[in-house]
This record gives structure tokens, sequence and C-alpha cells, in this order.
């Protein structure tokens, strides 16, 4: 017969052993369920799903969300009464101030060789959808990405489509006037977290504010909207800033808020706009196909 001793010894292993498990199936699932297991969920029903106060959160925020190298984000058809917009961030730059990041917003900077591969491995993506319109930020990192895409755009015959690039004014990133060419540092942490928080004081000479930029973004946004028909797709690459300005207004998240949400360089955003309803359904934020390529620096912005 086991001792006492020995019973004692066993019962706490198997207990602990129990535990232990049931820590670990907990961990698995809760990480399930920070990533869209099941691609059919919009990013926007599954962050009222796990946040409640979504304008407090960084849903979807970058390639992280979608950590299988394999994993393709599903999409539903275009309802017909739907026009859908793919937003595309430019690859990464060659910052201007170095070794020394600085701020450079609507400077017309140059993308890097990283960035530029980028860009193609985003328009391959794209290219197994027909698009009706391919639009973009005059600046010429945006300009870059956008003519990738056209190359890879090609009718239902097989045959390069007969699309010209449209460039809008409004999609060109935030103008950060005189902090243009300055770090954090020299512009001063609490500046820029209350020019984040929309404090219209803080808005640097000769640039603009975080509210003036979305209402410019916005409008752009509806005259894509206006040349897309019901059904179809266009896309846009442009910038950092102005697709926060698109994706904040389509996830309900404050304008003062927005800074929160990560947007990856060369990363995809799709979002459907829906007529009847009025709903902005996002499918997803922040999707990055997988391309091999190095992690991009992306730092002031």
């Amino acid at each position: 017969m086991p001792s006492s001793r020995l019973l004692s010894t066993l019962s706490s292993f198997i207990i602990f052993s129990a535990i232990a498990h049931t820590s670990r199936a907990f961990v698995s699932l809760a990480s399930r369920e920070q990533r869209p297991a099941r691609p059919a969920i919009s990013v926007s029903t599954l962050a009222l799903r796990l946040y409640p106060d979504p304008p407090s959160v960084e849903v979807a925020a970058d390639s992280e969300m979608f950590d299988d190298d394999d994993f393709v984000p599903s999409l539903p058809p275009i309802s017909p009464t739907s026009k859908r917009l793919f937003l595309v961030r430019h690859g990464e730059v060659i910052n201007p101030g170095g070794d020394r990041p600085v701020y450079y917003g609507a400077m017309d900077v140059s993308l890097s060789p990283l960035g530029e591969q980028e860009a193609r491995a985003a328009a391959e993506y794209l290219k197994r959808y027909d698009l009706q319109h391919i639009a973009a930020s005059p600046l010429g990192r945006a300009k870059f990405g956008a003519n990738e895409i056209l190359k890879l755009q090609s009718g239902d015959d097989g045959v390069e489509a007969n699309r010209d690039l449209v460039i809008y004014d409004g999609f060109k990133e935030l103008d950060r006037g005189d902090w243009c060419g300055m770090t954090l540092d020299e512009i001063g942490k609490k500046n820029m977290s209350r020019f984040d928080k929309c404090d219209e004081s803080v808005t640097p000479p000769n640039g603009e504010s975080f509210n003036t930029l979305k209402e410019r973004v916005l409008k752009s946004r509806d005259e894509l909207l206006a040349v897309t028909d019901f059904g179809r797709a266009s896309a846009l690459v442009s910038h950092l800033q102005v697709t926060r300005s698109m994706l904040s207004d389509a996830l309900g998240v404050p304008t003062n808020k927005m800074s929160g949400l990560k947007v990856a360089t060369a990363s995809i955003t799709c979002i459907d706009y829906d007529k009847e309803t009025g709903e902005q359904l996002v499918h997803f934020q922040s999707f990055k196909p997988e391309a091999g390529l190095n992690k991009a620096k992306d730092m002031a912005n």
C-alpha cells in the first residue's frame, strides 16, 4: 500500500498538472481570440466584441495580427449597394535625417530599396482584384506604389487594363510645417502629445492639424467613391495619417485618438461603404502580405 505521504505527493502533482494544462489552454484561446482566426469577421466587428470602447484601443494594429506566413484575409463579394476601397500605405522611406530620425510629413522623401520591394509585394497581392480606379497622393513615394499596382492590373481577358493613375491632392500626407526636419526631442514630447490630442494651439507654424487633415482626406475619399461604381473596388496609395483619417472614420474612433491606430508600411486596409445602410465595414486593417522581406524601419513621420 502506498504511504500517505506518497499519495499526497501524487495528488498534488495531478492537481498541478491539471491547472497547468488549463492555463495553457486559456492562454492559447486568448491568443487565438486576439487575431482574426475567422477572416469572415470584420475588424470593426471583432473590435466591438473584444473592446466595448474602441476609441481607446489599437485594433488589428499591424502585420503581427496576421502572423501566419500563408495567411491571406478572405473577402466576401462586394454587395450591389456597396463600394470597396483598398487603402495602401507607401513603403519604407529614407528618413531625411539619416541616423537622426526627423519628422518629414508632407515632404517628398524617397522610398528606400526595401520600401520599393514592399510596394511591389502590396501590388502583387492586389492583382487578384479587378480595380476600377487606382488613386494616389501627389507625393512620389505614394505614386510609386500606385504605379506598381497599375502594372499588374489586367482585364478579364488578360489584357492590361486601360487605366490611368488618378492623383488627389487631398490625400497628401499631414503637413507638419516648421516641425519638418526636427526630431521628437526638438519638437517636445508634450507638444506632440497635445498635437495628437487635437490641441489646435500647438499646430506647428505653416502646418496643419489633424482636424484639418481629416476634413480634406474625407472630402477626397468621397470624390474617389463617387467615381467608383457600386459593386466595384478601387485602390488608393497614400500615407500613415491619411489612412488613419479614413480608418478612424470607419471605426468610429475620434480624431483625437486616431494616432493610436497602427498602420504598417506598405500594408493594406480594406473598407466597404454601403449606400443603403451608411455602414463602413472594415474587413481588415494593416494587412501586410508575406514576402520574406526585412522588417521596415518606421520612425518619425
